[in-house]
């Protein structure tokens, strides 16, 4: 893997555990247990998204 791909990789899942960390901090009325589950799955798999769409 080049380091590259492994920078933006890297960057993406750890943008996506800083949101998740933050809302779950700040723990807002919506955000239920299930909900911060799901959105976790969520962010994971648009972090490996974004980061194989932007390096093509």
């Amino acid at each position: 893997m080049c380091v590259q791909c492994w920078t933006a990789a890297a960057t993406a899942g750890t943008a996506a555990t800083g949101f998740r960390a933050y809302l779950a901090a700040r723990s807002p009325a919506w955000l239920s247990e299930r909900r911060l589950r799901g959105l976790t799955a969520a962010l994971g798999v648009f972090g490996v998204l974004g980061a194989s769409i932007a390096l093509v």
